[in-house]
């Protein structure tokens, strides 16, 4: 209804539903149209204006609240008298002021670039450069550039890309003649001349892990070997929901959508390319290759490959091999011919990250005993390990776990940001909160709803069947759902809480992932308790308490110094396929020696899954 009529009056019948209105968003300095057909969460999206939305816009989540300063609304299901609405669930019906909740605009601080190991990158790369001298044209030698460069080289390319072709003339006719050329060992087609710049240009790559909830990406100077540069970002694909499922099912529907992830995600690797090379004095055109690990959904919506059947058992990936293309084949604006190296994923949604992530590991696994490697996140990939042989065993799996371990689907949900709580303890019945930045709470992140949960369980005010108690005086139910206020609302902050729907969202999350540990392990022949080590990898992996990962089930009780936290181990994993052919060729064998386990379809899988949901001791 709008603004001033009563709740369950509907909107008036108008032929003037497409009229748009101006949201003027103060905080950002802009202003974005609204159309009266379409919610402020769809209009911020399509302006590119960030607002959390875990669902992606369905209105499941609560998380994408504003709070309308100025002008009429039409509001869907949300009660006149609430201060902080639900963007998903309201639509313009005149020129609007729009104040975003601070969780929306606060600036990312861990944006999973850590990869938890400085050591030197192995030095092979499969792009190397070469300056070289061309006798000049003259009427005396009609020959063609390329072929006139041909002839000087002691081993001439096989192939050359259109796009050094294309670049040649002007290059050698503007320095006298001088070039310097990028050559690429393309396995099984030989030696290909893949790009032309001026003498003296670095020769830099680009490492990629295109991650469902954040993109890390990693400059390295492949001459050298040395790391130069790291920076990461949000994932923009966020805007059509947090977790796979969602932007799959948006995919499926609307071939546009999945034109338009395609376009957010390239946009985004676009962005970490032209500002990590200026960071180094550097241009884009500089990055003479480029390689790419992300989950089987992510590669999927980068390449453009059809992801339909992905959204269906037995979930199939268009391939599992690793994928040559070009920057200009994808779209990526870097020179046209820089080749790009996708990752070899191992089956179902056990991608290309997960890969990455075995290789950065091998000296924790390929020791003797039985080892788990776990990526904790959106899409939680596990791999057992068993080493008892000359060989070891390897399956893998993945786990749905949605993304309420990373702060969405969660009502006061929020990335690893200044102002997001990450620790949460209960000491003589009073909340102690610790706090990214020091300041006033105005979300909790990944780390602080595993820690809320762990804290509330143990003091009770969550029962063993999950359930929030009702009687406790901390315990406070608004809009018909029962939750702790962390936080009171403050200045221009809504409440921070935690609800009983955060707490079933955790509860699926945490029985899936720790169903998937137990049926890998059966997989195997093995015990949970026969895991010797286990590996948590992933940057929000860094920052969890294994603690309370145990205390609420999540992580199977063993011995605290069994655990190791590597951080971004598909970071590091993917430096190393970009400096070296040899680690590249290492994780296409990898990949073929997993064992690919679709856990849903073991008979004991559900009523395993049932008997993880609790908090039972």
């Amino acid at each position: 209804m709008d603004q001033n009529r009563g709740a369950g009056a509907a909107p008036a019948a108008t032929d003037a539903d497409t009229r748009s209105h101006a949201v003027h968003l103060p905080a950002l300095g802009r202003s974005i149209p609204a159309r009266e057909d379409e919610s402020l969460y769809a209009a911020a999206r399509r302006a590119g204006v960030r607002i959390v939305g875990a669902c992606g816009g369905r209105g499941s989540c609560g998380s994408c609240v504003v709070r309308i300063a100025e002008g009429r609304v039409h509001r869907d299901g949300e009660s006149p008298q609430k201060k902080w609405v639900r963007a998903c669930r309201v639509q313009a019906r005149s020129d609007l002021v729009l104040e975003v909740a601070p969780r929306s605009l606060a600036p990312v601080v861990r944006a999973d670039v850590d990869s938890g190991d400085d050591a030197a990158l192995p030095l092979q790369p499969a792009v190397r450069a070469l300056d070289v001298h061309l006798p000049p044209a003259g009427l005396d030698d009609l020959a063609g550039d390329v072929d006139r460069l041909r002839r000087v080289l002691p081993d001439p390319p096989r192939s050359v890309s259109n796009a050094a072709v294309a670049a040649l003339p002007a290059i050698a006719r503007g320095h006298d003649w001088n070039v310097s050329i990028r050559l690429t060992e393309i396995p099984g087609a030989g030696l290909r001349l893949t790009g032309v710049t001026a003498p003296g240009a670095p020769l830099l790559g680009l490492a990629v892990d295109l991650g469902t909830t954040n993109v890390a990406a990693f400059l390295v100077d492949l001459a050298s070997g040395r790391r130069l540069a790291s920076l990461g970002l949000e994932n923009p694909q966020v805007a059509w929901g947090a977790d796979l499922i969602s932007r799959i099912n948006h995919a499926i529907k609307d071939g546009a959508a999945a034109e338009q992830m395609r376009t957010a995600a390239l946009t985004a690797i676009d962005a970490l390319a032209h500002d990590l090379t200026r960071a180094v004095g550097a241009a884009a055109g500089d990055i003479a290759e480029v390689v790419i690990c992300g989950n089987t959904a992510m590669q999927h919506l980068l390449a453009g490959w059809p992801v339909a059947q992905l959204g269906r058992a037995p979930f199939i990936a268009a391939t599992n091999g690793p994928v040559d293309a070009s920057a200009g084949e994808l779209g990526l604006r870097l020179a046209a011919g820089t080749p790009v190296h996708v990752a070899p994923g191992v089956g179902g949604f056990v991608g290309g990250d997960h890969v990455a992530a075995l290789l950065a590991t091998e000296s924790h696994w390929r020791q003797p005993g039985n080892t788990v490697v776990m990526d904790i996140g959106t899409n939680t990939e596990i791999s057992l390990v068993r080493h008892d042989g000359a060989q070891p065993d390897v399956w893998s799996a993945s786990s749905p776990s949605g993304p309420a371990l990373e702060g969405g689907h969660i009502a006061s949900g929020m990335r690893a940001a200044d102002g997001a709580i990450e620790g949460v303890r209960i000491e003589h019945g009073a909340l102690q909160l610790q706090v990214i930045g020091g300041g006033h709470p105005v979300g909790l992140c990944g780390s602080g709803v595993l820690d809320t949960l762990a804290a509330l369980v143990a003091a009770g005010w969550v029962d063993v069947r999950g359930r929030i108690a009702a009687d406790h005086p901390a315990v406070a139910t608004v809009d018909g759902v029962r939750g702790v206020t962390l936080a009171e609302e403050h200045a221009d902050a809504p409440a921070v809480r935690f609800t009983q729907h955060d707490v079933r969202a955790v509860q699926l999350a945490k029985s899936a992932i720790r169903t998937a540990t137990r049926l890998l392990a059966a997989e195997a022949g093995l015990e949970e308790t026969d895991i010797d080590r286990f590996v948590i990898a992933g940057a929000f992996g860094a920052y969890i308490r294994v603690e309370a990962c145990i205390a609420i089930g999540l992580l199977p009780a063993l011995p605290r110094e069994r655990f190791v936290q590597v951080g971004n181990a598909a970071g590091l994993g993917v430096q190393q396929m970009l400096s070296s052919a040899e680690r590249r060729a290492r994780a296409a064998r990898l990949a073929a020696q997993c064992r690919y386990v679709e856990l849903s379809s073991r008979s004991d899988f559900q009523k395993t899954f049932l008997h993880h949901i609790g908090f039972a001791p």
